[in-house]
């Protein structure tokens, strides 16, 4: 049971400040808490999960139910369902999570001055991060992990199409603190689906919470970075690129765009649009939109993509710089790398951008020139997550040139602390 709900009668703000409380309480113990704590949390919150996915995925279903009745996308809908092998992937994700080196305490670099000092700095927790995303119910779980990893106390707020199944995997967090003797609310759940309790927690909680960090589609993310009156760390869409260099392998190229396209096009990190160099346009693109439609994508496309199959849709303006989160792809000839570039820096977001190439020195000034926070050579963008880069698993992606970029995972949700240590030094 969330802490707010011990007080049916009291007003929704006086609920949130409730919850506020509690994290900061709790964020004070979990700082002091020893790694063998956290980490049995975690192991014991993998073990309830799998115990408890009958009770999750019923939840679920119902979730699911709800969600088509209201008309929700298709891959809103993927993001929403789980099965058995997602409930398993939960739990394996929660106890990568726990096999991590410990960030808190970490010294990341240390030196000497002159005089004697001793410089250390120290990783130490953010504090309290509020969590709003939508749809993803695996999010409760990789969410509550990460931050009691990093010695953060969360106040999560998920969507209304999955408050069923958030909150059957909540229960489950809850049920390892418990077990482990640490306080609930190192991991509450906002227990409203009123959107003013979003605005409380953006608005008047900077006394309790030190970041938000929120996870979903393009409006929520909008709202949550002009309303927020506390830091934000996030991204605002995932506009994701792959560019088939003209010193690309071809069955190379078809495998990766394919992927990067349609493994899951609900992600972040899926390619929304396709760049193909005209130096390899006559071998490669036929191939590569072939490849697409008969994966069942749609494909938008310029003149010479159009040309190529006549089930080309013709490429709007509006199609350059869409995140589409479906079976849906832009396609577009270039003319070299440096258009390429130019392409993805207009129409990017600066989420995740790949090139395909057998070209050592343009694979190094694609990386070099692109400031993007993910580049890639010779892979599918669908990388693009904490859990494929040894992280566990990921809060999000952030963009965002401060603090952290790239996956968020248990140490981006750290800051850090000098240690100065002397003999007796005094300043001159």
């Amino acid at each position: 049971m969330n802490i707010a709900n011990r007080e049916l009668n009291v007003s929704l703000p006086e609920q949130m400040m409730g919850l506020g409380r509690a994290a900061r309480a709790a964020a004070g113990v979990l700082a002091r808490a020893s790694s063998e704590t956290r980490n049995a949390v975690l192991d014991t919150a993998a073990s309830v999960i799998r115990q408890s996915a009958a009770a999750i995925l019923d939840a679920n279903e119902r979730d699911c139910e709800h969600a088509k009745q209201r008309g929700l996308s298709s891959a809103m809908l993927d993001r929403l369902a789980l099965d058995e092998s997602r409930v398993e992937a939960m739990a394996l994700g929660i106890e990568s999570i726990a096999k991590l080196d410990d960030p808190v305490g970490q010294v990341i670099a240390e030196w000497e001055r002159p005089n004697g000092l001793s410089i250390q700095r120290v990783r130490v927790p953010l504090g309290v991060i509020g969590i709003i995303y939508e749809s993803r119910p695996n999010v409760t779980a990789d969410a509550g992990a990460l931050c009691l990893k990093s010695g953060n106390a969360v106040i999560l707020r998920g969507g209304t199409e999955s408050a069923r199944s958030n909150a059957a995997i909540h229960a489950c967090l809850a049920r390892a603190l418990a077990a482990q003797g640490l306080p609930e609310g190192a991991i509450q759940m906002v227990p409203t689906q009123d959107r003013e309790a979003v605005g409380i927690l953006l608005r008047d909680m900077g006394q309790f919470v030190d970041v938000i960090v929120p996870r979903g589609g393009k409006g929520l993310i909008s709202r949550v970075q002009q309303d927020a009156r506390v830091p934000v760390m996030g991204h605002l869409e995932g506009i994701c690129h792959t560019y088939v260099h003209g010193a690309a392998n071809l069955d190379m190229a078809r495998r990766l765009v394919v992927n990067a396209k349609m493994r899951r096009t609900g992600i972040c990190g899926a390619t929304e649009a396709v760049l193909v160099d005209r130096a390899c346009a006559d071998t490669h693109l036929a191939p590569i939109v072939a490849d697409l439609l008969d994966a069942g994508c749609e494909v938008r496309g310029d003149a010479p993509a159009a040309a190529v199959n006549a089930a080309v849709k013709p490429a709007e303006r509006s199609d350059w710089g869409k995140e589409y989160l479906d079976a849906i792809v832009a396609v577009r000839v270039v003319d070299g790398i440096d258009a390429a570039l130019e392409h993805i820096r207009t129409y990017g977001s600066g989420h995740t951008d790949a090139i395909v190439t057998d070209d050592a020195a343009a694979s190094d000034q694609f990386a070099r020139d692109l400031d993007s926070a993910i580049v890639m050579h010779n892979t599918s963008t669908q990388f693009a997550d904490g859990g494929e880069f040894g992280m566990g698993a990921e809060i999000g992606i952030a963009t965002g040139r401060i603090h952290a970029r790239g996956p968020v995972g248990a140490a981006e949700l750290t800051s850090y602390k000098y240690v100065v240590r002397g003999t007796g030094q005094t300043r001159p």
